[in-house]
């Protein structure tokens, strides 16, 4: 049976190509490598694309593509001091976009250029933080595939240090049930308000792990609880490090979805902060003034740069696009603008950001 497209989608795929179109994406920090080790990957991919040239096409049109591609790489700025970078080259196109994210390499000869393939080579670090609450004491970690390592907070103290704190309204509990619920509330909110800093240092993914007791005096009174992926439930107040990394396994395993939890609950807090820019206007109006952090789109979300139909056209910036434009989707524009802005882009997957009419820009804070 037929696929059958949107008419955006199908307007997308039936653009003019000017084949051949070479993308080649590369790790480039010459701030942190030889420029030796650069120049020999950077000549290792060229030559991989050449060898594709010359097998689908004439020397007519291999050759003068291989000339330009060699002499934008001689031009490259070893001075940058960004992470990567992305190479365009066509019979009639040439650009080089030096970029924040990590990358891996990827070397492509197609008929047209995908500035989202630039997204889907990001290195995905697998990277979370970790809350362990204990009736003593807490402990954060950050763990992802390879490590496990606690990190510094100011909350080592245990739950015992507030007994001081306040003296005149502990005293007065002659329950002592009652009173340990006062230390405990003391306890947790100094963990919380510590959260601040740990979550401005590591923007990552949150679990929370501890007893269900704790856990439900933490979910009272957290003003983080936007930003918990999830509440793990166990006695783990003397768990190793290792023992804790296995514990989480099951709930890091499908990294997609953790990842996309987080994403939702950033937009959500962006929207709570009057920074975030939904729908495809007002995201492409904020990402030409470089105000973007986080681009989130959903997967199949496309919007056609040569469609003269539409009430209120999104690109009035610079006029109509030029007929040769490399750039056919005005998302892949709006990637563009928010990667060379030094921001970043994440998918999620088709119909979970209807709230936010399929793309949405969170804005520098």
């Amino acid at each position: 049976m037929k696929p059958v497209l949107s008419p955006e989608i199908n307007e997308v795929l039936n653009t003019a190509h000017y084949r051949p179109a070479i993308s080649i994406i590369l790790p480039f920090e010459p701030k942190m490598s030889l420029k030796a080790e650069l120049t020999h990957a950077l000549e290792l991919a060229a030559n991989k694309v050449q060898r594709q040239l010359q097998q689908q096409y004439s020397a007519m049109v291999a050759d003068p593509v291989m000339l330009k591609l060699r002499r934008l790489i001689k031009q490259l700025n070893f001075n940058t001091h960004k992470k990567s970078i992305a190479l365009y080259v066509s019979p009639i196109f040439e650009k080089v976009l030096y970029l924040d994210i990590p990358v891996e390499e990827r070397v492509i000869v197609d008929d047209s250029f995908e500035i989202r393939d630039l997204v889907y080579s990001k290195k995905q670090i697998h990277k979370y933080l970790v809350l362990v609450l204990g009736g003593n004491e807490s402990r954060m970690f950050v763990g992802n595939t390879r490590s496990f390592v606690r990190i510094l907070s100011d909350t080592p103290q245990p739950a015992s240090a507030f007994e001081n704190d306040a003296p005149e309204r502990v005293a007065n509990f002659s329950d002592p049930s009652a009173r340990q619920e006062v230390l405990m509330e003391k306890f947790l909110r100094h963990i919380d308000n510590s959260l601040d800093l740990v979550l401005h240092a590591y923007p990552l993914p949150l679990f929370v792990m501890g007893s269900e007791r704790m856990m439900g005096h933490f979910k009272k009174l957290t003003r983080h609880g936007h930003l918990v992926i999830d509440y793990i439930h166990g006695n783990y107040e003397q768990a190793a490090p290792e023992f804790l990394k296995h514990a989480l396994q099951p709930f890091v395993a499908d990294w997609s979805k953790v990842l996309q939890a987080d994403i939702m609950h950033h937009l959500e807090e962006a929207a709570g902060s009057q920074k975030l820019a939904a729908g495809i206007k007002d995201v492409w109006q904020a990402a030409q003034q470089h105000k973007g952090r986080l681009l989130v789109v959903e997967k199949d979300y496309m919007y056609p740069t040569s469609d003269r139909e539409r009430e209120a056209p999104v690109m009035d910036v610079n006029g109509v696009y030029h007929p040769f434009s490399y750039i056919k989707d005005a998302v892949d524009d709006i990637i563009e603008k928010v990667l060379e802005g030094g921001g970043d882009v994440e998918f999620v997957d088709p119909g979970v950001m209807t709230g936010y009419e399929r793309i949405a820009l969170i804005q520098y804070y």
